[in-house]
């Protein structure tokens, strides 16, 4: 009798099912990946036929990446919901680990709508896609002090991967496992609307959560309305529910002082959201304010999260519809020119903002200025906001496509099919074949690595030639609906170019060298029998830092020596104009 009374008391105590460590908690603590991988395999024993769990990747530390997959009628694949032609809405937690909120809203969120309690029927219009936790090694770094800047939860993890890595700046460049394993996932659903849900780092103030979403001010003219409206009509729906909604990151344009402002602003494809609009699809960057408890900033997401899925169930279709318009126009060849980069205009208009009283002043630790908030006293700053923006760098891209050599193609072709794009392969070599030759007059590396890298900033042009090709090589068309992405990775001006992030840069190295008693007797020769050659290096001596240069006056001989690299500092992918002959499927 008393083992029956107390198992009777122990199940009543117990959790209802699906609930969270965050939740049993209070939302003080959240849970280690264990739990990630226990709910993942409990939700579909919970909901049979409405929720998969898929595995779609392996750490470095070798922990699996999960997903969650909800649909009211078992579309649970990619395939079966291409069928259907139903819109996506993807979102993940964790990509910085430390910023946790969008796990355990998403656990909630997920539970509650497939039990009927909120969101009846959504899940009828929508497939709901959810990566709990994104960074997975990082979040078993695990730990108090991970985000001195953030309230909440006790622990929690690491911003960076295993391998030291941001994921937030790798979606270009594609180079962690772990986003090569969630780009493919990602493409492979074709997400209308992709959500990466994070928390903000930074100042003191009221607001709690900023919403950034693109096309709204880039991408495809024909879809920016639709990246308004969505933004309008979720605002809208946060505010009845007491959030107060930012369309910006609020970074102060400089640190520590408000009166600096805000400015709107469009990343390059390195972050999460501009790379879904650069393939036409509606990017949502979610950003949660650090200093609010965890419990709000749970609920603010959870909010943000529900609101995308009513909307989109609601909409989708027709978003669905203008989406496939903006493809096909990328695919008939339409699109030839595409902004890789930018920038704010110089215009401003005064904000209201919601902060806190503050002051600023000299620091007799740091010696500079810092500020100091007292959130007891609200206080409305006006503060100037730099709204509009306009392209910083536009290219021209070829009418047909990219051509790869084989030195490279095994590599490229490895992240083109990563970033879902197409290619073909030449099956035979190609003789005399108009093409465009990039050579560069500077070249620029960065004075230390990022993201592992050092990067290269290029300046020069495009010149015609005609080269022979060779078999293996490939050839990137840019009638596809990844165009854009395709100028971004190529394009070697762009900031976001596999160039720029230092695939190539044994190419501007320079490897052969003539020595100098070799090239003294040369410049002899050649301005005794060189007129235009001696014409022009007198010009060059007017110039003062090029006359006291020893090595620019020797490297203006050996530019013109028989014997100089030809190839150096030529970036080895070439344009064409038209698709050569010869070629096969590649992706």
């Amino acid at each position: 009798m008393l083992l029956a009374t107390a198992l009777s008391l122990a199940l009543a105590q117990a959790p209802p099912p699906l609930t969270t460590v965050s939740e049993q908690s209070g939302w003080t603590r959240t849970g280690r990946y264990p739990e990630v991988e226990s709910l993942c395999r409990a939700f579909p024993k919970a909901y049979p036929g409405k929720v998969r769990c898929d595995t779609f990747g392996t750490t470095p530390e070798g922990r699996p990446m999960l997903a969650l997959v909800a649909s009211a009628d078992g579309t649970l694949t990619p395939a079966a919901n291409s069928k259907k032609n139903r819109p996506v809405v993807f979102f993940q937690g964790g990509i910085h680990a430390g910023e946790i909120d969008g796990k355990d809203a998403g656990f909630a969120l997920l539970r509650d709508i497939l039990s009927g309690k909120t969101l009846p029927g959504v899940l009828k219009g929508v497939t709901a896609v959810f990566v709990p936790v994104f960074n997975v090694d990082g979040h078993e770094r695990f730990g108090h002090n991970n985000r001195p800047n953030q309230v909440g939860p006790e622990e929690m993890g690491w911003r960076v991967t295993s391998q030291n890595l941001n994921l937030n700046r790798d979606y270009a460049k594609a180079e962690s496992p772990e986003m090569v394993a969630l780009l493919r996932y990602l493409h492979s659903w074709d997400a209308l609307v992709y959500a990466d849900l994070h928390v903000t780092d930074g100042a003191k103030f009221e607001p709690d959560v900023a919403v950034g979403i693109e096309p709204q001010k880039s991408g495809p003219e024909s879809l920016r309305p639709l990246g308004v409206k969505l933004r309008q009509e979720l605002f809208q729906e946060l505010e009845t529910q007491g959030h107060q909604p930012l369309e910006f990151y609020p970074s102060f344009l400089q640190d520590d002082d408000p009166t600096s402002g805000f400015a709107y602003g469009v990343p390059p494809p390195r972050f999460s959201h501009a790379y879904a609009a650069a393939y036409h699809r509606f990017g949502v960057l979610v950003e949660t304010h650090s200093w609010k408890p965890y419990a709000e900033r749970v609920k603010a997401t959870r909010d943000v999260v529900a609101g995308l899925l009513r909307l989109v169930a609601r909409d989708g279709a027709g978003m669905m519809s203008a989406v496939k318009a903006a493809d096909a126009e990328a695919q008939s060849g339409k699109v030839r020119d595409v902004v890789v980069a930018w920038k704010n205009t110089p215009q401003s208009h005064p904000i209201a903002f919601r902060g806190y009283a503050y002051e600023r002043g000299a620091s007799d630790v740091s010696g500079q200025t810092w500020i100091r908030y007292d959130d007891s006293k609200p206080q409305v700053w006006t503060v100037p906001y730099f709204d509009k923006v306009e392209p910083a760098l536009t290219v021209s891209i070829p009418s047909g496509g990219y051509l790869v050599p084989p030195s490279h193609a095994a590599w490229v072709a490895q992240k083109l099919t990563t970033h879902g794009l197409r290619f073909q392969r030449l099956s035979r070599p190609t003789p005399a074949t108009d093409v465009e030759v990039f050579r560069a007059t500077e070249a620029k590396w960065s004075p230390q690595s990022n993201e592992g890298r050092q990067t290269l900033s290029v300046k020069g042009a495009w010149e015609k030639q005609t080269q022979s090709l060779s078999a293996g090589a490939l050839y990137v068309p840019t009638a596809q609906p990844g165009v854009e992405m395709v100028a971004h990775l190529l394009e070697p001006s762009a900031p976001d170019s596999l160039l720029a992030w230092g695939f190539f840069n044994a190419h501007f190295e320079q490897k052969e060298y003539i020595e100098d008693y070799v090239l003294e007797p040369f410049a002899r020769e050649l301005l005794a029998r060189d007129a235009t050659v001696k014409a022009e290096w007198d010009a060059k001596l007017k110039d003062p830092a090029f006359a006291k240069d020893p090595r620019a006056r020797l490297r203006f001989f050996y530019e013109r020596h028989p014997a100089r690299d030809t190839q150096h500092r030529v970036y080895p992918i070439l344009r064409t104009a038209t698709a050569p002959t010869g070629l096969t499927a590649g992706r």
